[in-house]
């Protein structure tokens, strides 16, 4: 700003100077010279050569400002351009991770869609239907259930072949239908009209209480199965619609003695049903044991006895050992006596005497 300025300054004064000096040239000249407008000039001309100068020393210093301060700005503009550079470069890392992040969603997206889209080709076609019922309801039996508790397509008497037979210890089988007709809730999940509703709703009642009563029918069989029977459906969604729009079609299956279960409920018949197997072979486990005891304490029982017997050998062992020990005490007391006799003369008579033998007591054993 100061550099402005005295930039300025100068012009000003260096045309005021040129000025003065067009004026005086321009003046009509006298006849005799003018000694003041000489020295005038003479001062003008030292004036401009000092002006001069000093706008020749101030240009030197504004274009060495100028360059120093090109250069500070060239300078910061190649820090603040790497910075943007690699903050555009970070960015774009980040931009990039995330567009994979998205191809990657959208791929699974697209692999759920044709699932879905298989899924749905599936349960469109009633024999693909019952297989997909079919498979589910044999895993969840299969991962709950030891092998030889249940039975796939098992035969009744009735030459009749329920999808699952489950076994109980000392009672009939329970009978579990995997087939559900799904097609007229579908045609009720299309309906666009009150009226198609209305013809969806009455065929969705008229399946699943023909549907019941087959199950009903074929396979509870008095004296041979369990007195329910299980419908699975093999969706928690068309269960709960089934019981929230026709709850009276469920009542007259109960009625029927025809339980409807989704796979969840399914799962916690068969936890229950477990329990119950387990129950009976603690039953038989515990018979098995109270029988085993008898048998041990019959052979306590003959323990003892031989024990009492053999305390009774023992008893008169000791009593024979304690006789011959009363025997040998007389014989060594006999014998002491005869040792201890003097007989009179200067020459005694002396004879070997022959020691008794020590007693030694007799072990247990002996």
């Amino acid at each position: 700003m100061t550099e402005t300025v005295l930039i300025a300054t100068a012009c000003l004064i260096a045309g005021a100077v040129i000025a003065t000096l067009a004026v005086l040239l321009l003046r009509p000249r006298a006849a005799e010279p003018d000694r003041g407008a000489e020295q005038q000039v003479i001062e003008l001309s030292g004036r401009m050569q000092a002006m001069t100068e000093m706008l020749t020393r101030a240009q030197a210093q504004l274009q060495q400002t100028v360059h120093e301060r090109l250069d500070a700005v060239t300078a910061n503009l190649g820090l603040s351009m790497q910075s943007s550079t690699k903050q555009t470069v970070d960015s774009l890392q980040k931009l990039n991770e995330r567009i994979a992040v998205i191809d990657g969603a959208q791929k699974n997206i697209t692999d759920l869609a044709t699932q879905v889209n298989s899924l749905h080709s599936v349960l469109a076609n009633k024999q693909s239907r019952g297989a997909f019922g079919q498979a589910q309801m044999e895993a969840i039996v299969a991962d709950v259930l030891p092998k030889g508790a249940y039975a796939f397509q098992h035969t009744l008497s009735n030459k009749t072949r329920p999808d699952c037979a489950i076994f109980f210890p000392d009672a009939g089988p329970l009978v579990i239908d995997a087939k559900f007709p799904l097609e007229a809730l579908t045609a009720l999940r299309g309906a666009t009209n009150e009226d198609e509703r209305k013809q969806a709703m009455q065929r969705v009642k008229q399946d699943i209480t023909k549907h019941v009563g087959d199950i009903a029918e074929k396979y509870l069989i008095p004296g041979e199965t369990q007195d329910i029977a299980l419908m699975f459906i093999p969706s928690e969604s068309v269960y709960a619609e089934l019981h929230e729009r026709f709850d009276d079609v469920v009542q007259r299956a109960h009625r029927a003695r025809v339980m409807i279960v989704s796979p969840t409920l399914l799962v916690m018949a068969i936890q229950v049903i477990k329990q119950v197997r387990k129950d009976a072979q603690m039953r038989e486990a515990a018979d098995q044991i109270r029988t085993e005891v008898g048998h041990m304490m019959k052979d306590v029982r003959l323990l003892n006895e031989r024990v009492r017997k053999l305390q009774t050998h023992f008893g008169q062992a000791n009593e024979d050992v304690a006789n011959i020990l009363t025997s040998t005490s007389r014989i060594e007391k006999r014998a002491t006596n005869i040792e201890d006799l003097e007989f009179g003369g200067d020459n005694p008579v002396t004879a070997e005497i022959i020691p008794a033998p020590i007693p030694r007591k007799l072990g247990t054993g002996e």
